[in-house]
Formats: structure tokens, sequence, C-alpha cells
């Protein structure tokens, strides 16, 4: 009973984000949060075992603990310059307050991204193919990102534009701050990957190949418009005895011989 009243009170700042953060104290703050962060790794490990189901059962596993990792680890690298620069610009917001707003906006990310679970399966048993669903994932957490986002843009004006507590550039620069955080996460869930694996891969915790995110986006899009292509086209390296390069190594020999003379 205190579960379901405890996820009840996480979802209430959907329903009336404008002044929820306001009105809670010290006490029910900690168990907020704390609840907040029980969700997130509730429907952070239940979509990452979605991801990871398209491999195996061990890779579903695996990829649940990492999007846990991903969305928290983003949070608890970011928070420390979201919360000191939102001081220096003079926001009268407490330390559990911003807790509170940041992680309820990755609570809607992560609730977001998991009512996809349901459309992702059905690509899944209809025979999806790698890179469509790997676009896929990448397009929902985009998609829900924004939602959780914006939920804290949403709380951050209105305890400017109401409340007075909270300085007019801080919304600026927590709009700034939201850039850093999407590239955080990008970052990490590159170092994290594999999510998804493609069937006939052998099981791997980490990836060790170059590139980047960017590229390996651009390399699905391609695969998934032109399966049979390949991005390899080894360069031609010019014959090492080659005819010129001979001619004109003898005749420096003939030269420096002369001198020598």
């Amino acid at each position: 009973m205190k579960t379901f009243t405890g996820v009840r009170e996480v979802f209430k700042i959907f329903q009336n984000k404008e002044s929820y953060f306001l009105e809670i104290n010290k006490q029910q703050s900690n168990s907020l949060i704390f609840n907040q962060i029980m969700l997130i790794c509730g429907f952070a490990f239940l979509y990452g075992m979605m991801m990871g189901s398209y491999h195996s059962f061990l890779q579903s596993v695996v990829t649940g603990l990492k999007v846990i990792i991903l969305f928290l680890s983003t949070v608890i690298i970011c928070f420390p310059s979201f919360f000191i620069i939102q001081q220096v610009l003079g926001s009268k917001m407490s330390f559990r307050q911003m807790v509170v707003i940041v992680l309820s906006g990755v609570v809607l990310t992560a609730t977001i991204a998991l009512s996809f679970a349901p459309i992702v399966v059905v690509f899944q048993l209809t025979g999806g193919n790698y890179h469509f669903l790997q676009l896929l994932h990448v397009a929902i957490f985009i998609f829900a990102g924004v939602f959780g986002m914006r939920l804290m843009v949403d709380a951050l004006k209105y305890a400017c534009e109401n409340k007075s507590i909270y300085p007019q550039i801080g919304v600026t620069v927590f709009r700034i701050w939201i850039i850093i955080l999407a590239f955080v996460g990008i970052q990490l869930a590159w170092n994290l990957r594999p999510f998804l694996c493609e069937k006939h891969e052998e099981f791997k915790f980490f990836r060790k190949y170059e590139g980047n995110f960017y590229t390996a986006i651009v390399y699905s899009v391609e695969q998934l418009v032109s399966p049979g292509k390949t991005e390899k086209h080894e360069l031609k390296k010019p014959p090492v005895n080659s005819p010129d390069t001979t001619g004109s190594v003898s005749g420096a020999d003939k030269i420096l011989n002369q001198i020598g003379k």
C-alpha cells in the first residue's frame, strides 16, 4: 500500500507541476526522491530488458542494468554543475527541490520510453531489422527526453514567474545545461554499448571498435536504405618499385657518387 502511495506521489507532479515541488517539505521530499529513483530504475530496467531481448536473455538482463546506469550516471555527472550555477545566479530553491525537479524529468522520460515497449516488441516479433530497431530506440529516447526536459523547464519557469525564487536568466542557462546533459548521455550510451546486438553476434559486455554515436547512426541509416552496401573502401597504394620511383632513386645515387669523387 505504501509503495502504491509513493508511486502516486511521484506521478502527481505530472498533473500539477506548476506548484507541487514548492509544497513539499524536507521529510516528504526525502521519501519522494527515493520513490523517484526506484521508478527510474524499475522502468529503465524493463525497457532495457525489452531492448536486449532481441538477442538473448543474458543480453536482456545486461542491457536493463546498462540503461539504469545510463540514466542515473548522466544525472549524477551533470547535476553538480546545474546546482552550483543556479546558486551563483541567485536561485533560492533548496537542494531537494532541484533534485525533485531533475528526477521528475527523468521519471517522465523513462515512463514515456517504457510506454513504447509494446510497439517495439511488435517490430521484434515480426522480424524487425536490426538497424531499423536501433534507429527506433534512438527516436524513442529522443522523443521521451524532449518531454522530460520540457517538464523541468516548465517547473523552473513557474518558480521564476510566480514565486520569484528563481532568476529569469536561470531558465536560459538551464536550456544550455539540457544540451550538455544530452551530450553527456549520448557519450555514456556510446561507451556502454552494445544495448542491442544482432542475433548472429556473440554476447559482449562492451564493444571496442572506433567511431562515435553520430557515424553509427549514419551507418544504420545507410544499411537500412541499402542493406548490401558496405562502407569499406580501401585506398589504392602506389607500387613500391614503380618506374618513376626507381628512376628517381637511381638518378640520385649517380649524383651522390659523382660528388663523392
